[in-house]
């Protein structure tokens, strides 16, 4: 391991807040690895570039030298994290929650060390756990407490029901750091109040309290609001290389430099340099876009898919090209072949009123005419279609 200040200062990139310095400085000073915990509930099947913001900075505890726990939890993701939620979540079954797990830890390893990486299911504590357990755990903290929690404090405030089992999430989360002997725990900046659960917890267990680092939100490609799969704003690091490559494109430059220091492995020196070079003129930010999409796809794919997605890319918006994976599809003349009814059977929009919505704002085109008429079935042929800037399909009316 380097020095602390050295650490600190890879520790500390992107960091929104620590709790506490002081403490994480003497920690670091007696020389052994620590044990760095960050729980992931497996309530969905896929990771976003969103999710990943912590895991590069589990992958930073790991090139110090630290023990690296990625907690997957099978217990708490059938109860439902409350974070953020202004009504009861409905809770998951054990064989969506595992289903969900195995998914995770194929798509972890592209970012963590696997050979460094103590992967722990909080099944194994708290599903051993009777009443009386979780009675003496619920004794520890108090109801005028777990109402400061923003959220929680929201919904009763409105009156929306808040069921008794979303209390035991925080109380189970907090739990895990005492099970675990965390030295570290780390979440996003909505986790806080869950994240300062565990130093609670750990007191009454007689532990050394762990730090906590909080980790910011990033922006979905709307550059608006948290990235999140239904907001439909979201990069999927198992998307295919050219959607993922087409995606980071479409971001706005401000945003690029965010990404760039949040998800990219370039140190802030070199991304320094690269804003300096583009604010004054010597780099194109489409290029500097070019290289951060690059190197997404290079590292979630390989590098042959990132060079074929950026020649794809290219082909399609510089020269007016389809991209390879535009899939295809063949349906009769007729009702089947009127817009609407063949973007919705293509899966390029969900729903045949949006199609119509989208066709009648201009963002439709056929063979690179604009096409506005959403009522008129097209001939026998085979046509290219386009939706918007990214959405491609190759058709075939018989």
């Amino acid at each position: 391991m380097t020095d602390i200040d050295q650490q600190m200062a890879l520790i500390k990139r992107g960091v929104e807040e620590l709790i506490d310095e002081g403490e994480l400085r003497k920690k670091l000073s007696r020389g052994t690895p620590l044990r760095v915990k960050v729980g992931f509930d497996p309530t969905a099947p896929d990771l976003h570039l969103g999710h990943t913001v912590v895991m590069h900075k589990m992958r930073h505890f790991q090139e110090l030298g630290h023990t690296v726990i990625f907690l997957i939890g099978d217990f708490t993701g059938r109860i439902g994290d409350p974070t953020g939620k202004s009504e009861t979540r409905p809770p998951l079954t054990e064989e969506q929650v595992m289903a969900n797990a195995a998914t995770y830890k194929k798509q972890v390893f592209k970012i963590l060390d696997p050979e460094k990486t103590l992967v722990e299911f909080n099944s194994r504590w708290l599903g051993t756990m009777g009443a009386a357990d979780f009675i003496r755990l619920a004794s520890r903290y108090t109801v005028a407490r777990m109402m400061e929690r923003d959220d929680f404090e929201k919904r009763f405030r409105e009156k929306r029901p808040i069921a008794i089992h979303e209390f035991l999430y925080p109380l189970c989360q907090g739990y895990d750091s005492v099970a675990l002997k965390a030295d570290v725990e780390m979440g996003g900046t909505d986790q806080k109040f869950n994240l300062l659960m565990g130093r609670t917890l750990q007191s009454h267990y007689g532990q050394e309290n762990q730090c906590i680092l909080t980790m910011p939100l990033l922006e979905g490609t709307d550059g608006v609001r948290k990235m999140s799969k239904s907001y439909g704003n979201y990069i999927g690091i198992d998307e295919p290389p050219s959607q993922i490559f087409g995606k980071v494109m479409g971001i706005s430059d401000e945003l690029m430099w965010r990404y760039y220091e949040l998800v990219s492995s370039r140190t802030l020196d070199e991304i320094s340099t690269m804003k300096a070079d583009v604010a004054e003129g010597r780099l194109h930010p489409k290029v500097a876009k070019e290289n951060l999409a690059f190197e997404l796809v290079a590292r979630y794919h390989s590098s042959d898919a990132a060079f074929a997605a950026r020649q794809d890319f290219n082909a399609v918006f510089a020269g007016g090209g389809v991209p390879e994976d535009a899939p295809s599809l063949e349906c009769a003349s007729g009702e089947a072949s009127t817009p609407p009814v063949f973007l919705e059977a293509a899966g390029l929009v969900k729903s045949r009123g949006e199609a119509k919505r989208l066709i009648r704002s201009g963002s439709l085109s056929i063979d690179g005419k604009r096409c506005e008429d959403a009522v008129s079935p097209l001939p026998a042929g085979d046509y290219v279609v386009r939706l918007g800037k990214k959405r491609f399909l190759r058709l075939t009316v018989r």
